[in-house]
C-alpha cells in the first residue's frame, strides 16, 4: 500500500487538490455516460438559474473563452438540450435558452451529481457538510471576487 507523505498531507491545497480531483473524475465519469461534459451541466445551470442570455454574456458569466462557448452550445443544440436565436433588433448577438429537455437532462444530472456529493462526503456527518460547505463557498467567493482563478 502507496503512504502519503505526511508533509504533503500537512498541506490544505494538497488535500483540496486530491479531494477535488477525486469528485471531479467521478462527476465527470456520470456526465461522460450521457456523452456530455462538465461545461455542459454549467451552461444549462446558468440557463435554468438566470434565464435565456445572450451568448457573449453566457461566455463571460461562466468565464469560457468565446471560441469553446460556440462548440458547448453546438453539443446542446444538437442534442435538443438548448437552443441558440439571432436577437431581431441586433443580429450580431445570439441569444441561448435552455429547453425542456434541457430542464430534465440538468434534474438528472444534478441528481447524479448529488450521488457523487454523498459518496465523498459519506465520512462526514451533516453538521460537518455544512460547515466544510461554507467555508468552500467562502473560499469560491473570495478567488472570483480577486479573480483569483489562475
Amino acid at each position: 500500500m502507496e503512504e502519503t507523505p505526511p508533509s504533503l498531507l500537512a498541506l490544505t491545497p494538497y488535500l483540496l487538490s486530491r479531494v477535488g480531483k477525486a469528485a471531479r473524475g467521478r462527476v465527470v465519469e456520470q456526465l461522460a455516460a450521457r456523452g456530455l461534459r462538465l461545461w455542459h451541466m454549467a451552461v444549462l445551470a446558468a440557463l435554468a438559474d438566470f434565464g435565456s442570455q445572450a451568448q457573449r454574456d453566457l461566455a463571460t458569466r461562466l468565464r469560457i473563452d468565446p471560441s469553446d462557448i460556440v462548440k458547448i452550445l453546438d453539443d446542446l443544440a444538437a442534442t435538443g438540450l438548448a437552443e441558440r436565436a439571432r436577437d431581431p433588433a441586433d443580429r450580431r448577438r445570439v441569444t441561448v435558452t435552455i429547453t425542456s429537455a434541457g430542464r430534465t437532462a440538468l434534474r438528472e444530472l444534478t441528481a447524479g451529481t448529488i450521488d457523487v456529493q454523498e459518496e465523498i462526503m459519506a465520512p462526514l456527518n451533516e453538521e460537518e457538510r455544512a460547515v466544510l460547505h461554507t467555508l468552500l463557498r467562502r473560499l469560491f467567493t473570495h478567488l472570483s471576487e480577486g479573480d483569483g482563478q489562475r
